[in-house]
């Protein structure tokens, strides 16, 4: 799970800053909308929608912002006409990187994709070419000092879990979709703080890169997940902890 895992620490460590430039917010705000649209403004009926709320307050959002972004889905209020694209290609040494994007304008956000690809060592395929490679996941990250290990996989387990990893005084709790919900519930009934919790794609195996592609993937993963349309990027790297140290200082 080396991509994923170490490409949330990164965006863990440089959390602050995106929030500052209000990305965070604004991703989240799209989620929910488009979660409401999708399956209505009841968060007890609609499972994505509960969860897109979850990480929007996980986030600190404000409650009205997300009653807002709830009646906009809905069409309770006037909002924009947001459009769900995934797109699938390759970045440097061969990396499978899949996007899901969220955008009111397909042709603007794919032509900047295809440039930012072409332009960091990478280059945009056809759709199938990579989705193959993962697997949908729930994935709850949950800070190492808030609740003793033994207890978190007991509860975790107990409730569908899957497999629990730690990474920098973070554990990693992943799930089947299906039970995604459930862990979760059971982790809020016990009061544990959840520093994240989603529906992610998990690649089934993973490209070790060094050296300049190593970099290049590491500044091509970080432009794409400051992209405004751009809500997950998924790409199957493995790089060194130190070159992932580097990076996020």
């Amino acid at each position: 799970m080396s991509g994923h895992s170490k490409w949330a620490t990164i965006k863990r460590k440089k959390g602050k800053l995106d929030a500052q430039r209000g990305k965070v917010f604004s991703r989240l705000n799209k989620e929910v909308m488009i979660a409401a649209r999708s399956g209505g403004g009841d968060p007890d009926m609609n499972p994505r929608l509960r969860s897109a709320i979850g990480a929007a307050k996980a986030a600190n959002m404000p409650q009205d912002n997300i009653k807002r972004a709830i009646q906009k889905g809905t069409g309770e209020l006037p909002g924009a006409s947001y459009e769900e694209v995934s797109y699938e290609g390759y970045g440097p040494g061969g990396v499978a990187i899949l996007i899901e994007v969220v955008t009111d304008n397909k042709n603007r956000t794919v032509a900047e994709i295809r440039a930012l690809l072409t332009k960091n060592g990478g280059n945009l395929g056809e759709t199938g070419c990579v989705g193959w490679m993962f697997d949908k996941r729930g994935f709850i990250r949950i800070p190492s000092a808030k609740v003793p290990e033994d207890t978190l996989m007991e509860i975790a387990l107990d409730a569908g879990a899957e497999d629990i990893g730690n990474s920098e005084g973070v554990f990693e709790v992943y799930t089947p979709p299906h039970d995604f919900e459930k862990v979760r519930s059971a982790l809020e009934s016990k009061s544990i703080p959840m520093e994240s919790a989603e529906i992610t794609k998990i690649a089934q195996n993973y490209i070790k890169l060094e050296g300049k592609k190593a970099e290049q993937m590491l500044r091509l993963m970080s432009l794409l997940d400051e992209h405004d349309d751009i809500q997950n990027v998924y790409a199957n790297f493995d790089i060194d902890d130190a070159l992932i140290e580097q990076f996020s200082q």
